[in-house]
């Protein structure tokens, strides 16, 4: 399953809906990736890929400083799952990915 590409996220929390851009690359099987929301970027850490499950960790300083772990089930082009800060309640995450940009002279 190719997860690569970027992803519009909306993550519902105890403190408000979040927006997110989430992007993930695939260099040589191995994937990568940065978040951006709230005015800061963030690169992902222990991104991983199980059939169609995805998992990352990622540590944001707004709204609050929080270490968040994320899994979520890809289908297609949408994903559904959670996020979790400790031992606050998880929050509900979904996303699709955007199309990609035509090639130059398409």
């Amino acid at each position: 399953m190719n997860v690569a590409g970027t992803w519009d996220l909306t993550v519902s929390t105890p403190i408000g809906t979040l927006q997110a851009v989430l992007e993930l690359h695939d260099k040589d099987g191995e994937l990568t990736g940065v978040a951006h929301g709230a005015g800061e970027e963030v690169a992902l850490t222990d991104v991983a890929l199980d059939g169609d499950r995805l998992s990352w960790r990622q540590a944001v300083t707004r709204p609050l400083r929080l270490n968040l772990a994320f899994a979520v089930t890809v289908e297609g082009d949408t994903l559904a799952g959670t996020s979790r800060a400790g031992r606050l309640p998880a929050s509900k995450v979904t996303g699709s990915r955007r199309a990609a940009a035509p090639a130059d002279g398409a």
